[in-house]
């Protein structure tokens, strides 16, 4: 009917600015190819970092219906989205739940998603830090990586990536977020991001040859979070 589906790679954003590479100035070049009367719409798409499922109406009335499913879905217990990631680590666990607070927080000129682990009922209720919550279950392991299914239960920002350095277990080619898992002779542990400036992330290099990748090349590699299933009502 009126939906299409597409897989988008990791690095393409939803939206750009006048003249830059995005999804949204890549659907009327989608539409003429497809030979498609009405426009395309967004009715769902991953983060821009991410890879996976965009979800596409060439109805308006069937992208606000979905829209509006996918905003109410979490207040009925529903959780349409599930995930995929490849993780440098195993968890200690083969399934349970990461609980964290997340905020902002201003790092000189820039702002990144920092965890909260026991935020107060007064950040909480100024909305300055948000609950959240994540399932998780490991689908495999292989050496030093594994494949982590993942299905968000609230939404907020690089909440993902956050969640799995809490887990000892940063994404693949997490270039943001991995420096806060640190190493003594081999045993991981979290480091605050005060102590653990931003960089690319550091692969033994075992894992190196494993991609074919030189370290020199290493902050080419995109991250490894996939959407890889939306449910529908």
């Amino acid at each position: 009917g009126a939906l299409l589906a597409l897989s988008k790679p990791s690095g393409l954003p939803i939206l750009g600015r006048p003249g830059d590479l995005s999804l949204d100035a890549l659907l009327p070049v989608l539409r003429r190819r497809l030979g498609l009367a009405a426009e395309l719409h967004v009715v769902k798409a991953p983060a821009r970092e991410y890879s996976g499922l965009v979800l596409l109406s060439s109805c308006y009335h069937t992208t606000k219906k979905l829209q509006q499913f996918f905003t109410n879905a979490r207040l009925r217990g529903q959780y349409p989205a599930t995930y995929r990631a490849v993780t440098v680590g195993v968890p200690a666990e083969v399934e349970g739940e990461i609980h964290t607070g997340l905020c902002w927080q201003q790092r000189g000129d820039r702002a990144m998603v920092v965890p909260v682990l026991a935020p107060g009922r007064q950040s909480l209720a100024r909305k300055d830090v948000k609950r959240t919550l994540t399932r998780y279950r490991v689908l495999g392991a292989e050496g030093s990586c594994a494949l982590l299914q993942l299905q968000p239960r609230t939404a907020f920002p690089e909440q993902l990536q956050v969640h799995l350095t809490l887990l000892l277990c940063p994404a693949l080619g997490d270039h943001e977020h991995s420096s806060r898992v640190g190493r003594v002779l081999g045993v991981p542990f979290f480091l605050t991001p005060e102590t653990a400036p931003t960089r690319t992330q550091v692969l033994d290099k075992e894992l190196l040859s494993r991609l074919g990748l030189s370290p020199q090349r290493l902050h080419h590699l995109p991250l490894h979070i996939h959407l890889q299933e939306l449910v529908l009502p």
